[in-house]
């Protein structure tokens, strides 16, 4: 995978979790035929970029919120 297609992944990704309907990391990772660790190390990065990501196991979908834990 190339930087140009991590950094598309890393936009898809936020807006998904911004509509909250990404899915499990496994889910990701059929929808974007990735291994569900690329889907895991592109979400680390995300967040090491300094955007609030994390999985809410209520809705089992990452979300951008803070109210969902």
């Amino acid at each position: 995978m190339n930087n140009f297609q991590k950094e598309t992944l890393k936009k898809r990704i936020l807006k998904l979790a911004m509509l909250k309907s990404t899915g499990a990391p496994a889910d990701l990772a059929v929808r974007f035929e990735i291994s569900e660790r690329s889907v895991k190390r592109i979400v680390r990065e995300i967040r090491e970029a300094g955007t609030e990501l994390r999985y809410s196991k209520t809705r089992r979908s990452y979300v951008t919120d803070k109210e969902y834990q």
